[in-house]
């Protein structure tokens, strides 16, 4: 079986027109240094898919600015936000 390249994926998957771009940057920074990411960008992520958020995580380790990162490291970081987010969403949200 033949794996799809992450370009492949994301482009049959449309993932880069699925968030706002405020709302990638706030994702890229939560995975990609150090920062939280708002509900509202939670939302989108959630939206964007997994299939998507992983492929678009592996394809920014590919780029040679991100060689000295630990990919162990973001890939972890990446699940958590994903976890965090979706459970976020999940949880039904306190009446006020």
């Amino acid at each position: 079986m033949v794996t799809k390249g992450n370009d492949q994926i994301i482009k049959e998957n449309n993932c880069e027109s699925k968030m706002g771009l405020p709302c990638v940057l706030e994702a890229f920074t939560s995975i990609f240094n150090t920062g939280s990411i708002s509900n509202k960008c939670c939302s989108e992520l959630v939206v964007l898919g997994k299939v998507c958020h992983s492929a678009l995580v592996k394809r920014t380790l590919e780029n040679p600015l991100f060689k000295d990162l630990n990919p162990a490291t973001i890939i972890a970081k990446s699940i958590q936000t994903w976890n965090n987010c979706l459970a976020l969403i999940d949880s039904p949200s306190p009446s006020t």
